[in-house]
């Protein structure tokens, strides 16, 4: 059901020597981009008429209007299960509590007498989000891109979901509930890259936004990707990934019902155990099958998921190369099951998010924890963050210098300018002293 890789006995190699033994899916973005180029450019020449006709061929859905009436998202409230209600207000609620901390306020250094830098915090003005709707419903995603949004002060919000033919072409009835929750009234039936090129061009219906954000498949990704430079964005998605650390102390049941738990997402998707003891990698391999017969989505997700070149329990000689591998991996989410957890959790430098011990699976971090689930895949945590406050805010510096706090560097400015044979930068110098720089 799941291979082994083993890289015992061995010295580890480093850097991409070791990145290339691990498992990883195959998410070819580039090769998706010339169809994708083609979707985006003819939504910024035909607007919703374009955005109609996408629905039509790929949601199989025939849209009157893609916005999202007011009326419809109240219905949706109105009529939502009031246990999901209640979870879903205690998710925003944890949301809510953890991004606030995230706010930064203006700082102003003096580096000289009557010279100060300041740099302030300022919101993107406008952001569309994007919640998927393909093999599963995600109001979790909408929860966890707009509090963050909506915390960092951004003031125009906008999200799209994919048209539901089951929900006469608007998005999952749950995905509304969870806008109006939040108080989110622009909401828009679209999918896939035909909803990245609404935001990024804007069409009749929609305002175009500065930065997009959030999950989806490998179209989204590829959307962004052709839109980077035009609007911000998160990060380029792929599938998701679950890396487990553990030693013996770690409970087989545990470590096997966390690999399903992401390998229910999508065939593509990853499960790792990094592990120094071969009985728990035996008793894992042993405790999936009873499990995944057990659950839904086992045919289509969990089980080419688990056999896939992305998936495999990886043998080490210690935690020590344990941690190397799970540093060279960067995991999207990596839970660290072993003695001393926390010890462990404080030495790795690459992950989206870590979860510590046997209580903090990923499930809560994806739904409860007051984390945000939206994540870097692929290796990318090496360089890049997860979905936060910081994510919607822009510092700018603001410059203050006195005549006496600029003529006692000038000199230095004209030399530099110099240097780089830039004379009229030091000559916007000179022409504040009579051009002649104090100093030289």
């Amino acid at each position: 059901m799941i291979s082994r890789i083993d890289l015992r006995g061995d010295a580890l190699p480093e850097g991409a020597a070791l990145r290339d033994l691990l498992p990883r899916a195959e998410f070819d973005v580039e090769a998706a981009l010339e169809k994708v180029r083609r979707i985006c450019e003819d939504v910024h020449h035909r607007g919703t008429a374009a955005l109609i006709e996408y629905a039509q061929k790929f949601d199989g859905v025939r849209l009157e209007q893609v916005r999202v009436p007011a009326e419809a998202l109240a219905e949706a409230l109105a009529g939502l299960d009031p246990k999901v209600r209640a979870a879903l207000e205690e998710s925003i609620r944890r949301a809510r509590t953890v991004h606030r901390s995230q706010r930064r306020s203006a700082h102003t250094t003096q580096v000289v007498p009557g010279g100060t830098v300041t740099e302030k915090w300022v919101p993107v003005e406008r952001v569309g989000l994007y919640a998927p709707g393909g093999r599963s419903v995600y109001p979790s995603s909408v929860v966890m891109n707009v509090v963050p949004a909506q915390e960092a002060g951004v003031g125009s919000i906008a999200l799209a979901s994919p048209p539901q033919a089951e929900f006469g072409g608007l998005p999952h009835p749950t995905i509304l509930a969870a806008c109006a929750l939040l108080g989110v009234d622009e909401v828009y039936a679209a999918g896939g890259a035909v909803a990245v090129a609404m935001f990024a061009y804007g069409t009749e219906d929609c305002l175009p936004v500065n930065m997009v954000t959030g999950p989806g498949n490998i179209w989204v990704a590829a959307a962004k990707r052709y839109f980077t430079g035009k609007i911000g964005i998160d990060t380029e998605a792929g599938p998701t990934e679950i890396a487990v650390l553990a030693d013996d102390t770690a409970d087989p049941v545990h470590v096997a019902a966390d690999l399903i738990s992401q390998a229910e997402h999508d065939p593509l998707a990853a499960a790792v155990l990094v592990t120094d003891s071969e009985d728990l990698a035996a008793a894992v391999e042993k405790e999936l099958a009873p499990q995944v017969a057990a659950t839904k989505h086992v045919e289509d997700r969990i089980r080419p998921a688990l056999a896939g070149r992305q998936s495999a329990i990886v043998l080490v000689d210690s935690l020590e190369d344990g941690l190397k591998v799970v540093d060279a991996y960067g995991a999207e989410h990596l839970e660290i099951q072993t003695a001393d957890a926390a010890a462990w959790a404080a030495r790795v430098r690459n992950a989206g998010a870590i979860f510590v011990g046997p209580w903090a699976p990923v499930s809560l971090g994806d739904y409860c924890a007051g984390s945000n689930h939206v994540l870097p895949t692929g290796g990318c945590a090496c360089h890049s963050s997860g979905l936060s406050v910081q994510s919607f805010l822009r510092g700018i510096h603001i410059v203050d210098y006195t005549r006496d706090a600029l003529a006692e560097v000038a000199h230095h400015v004209v030399t530099l300018a110099e240097a780089e044979d830039l004379p009229a930068h030091g000559a916007a110098l000179k022409a504040r002293f009579g051009w002649k720089v104090p100093g030289q």
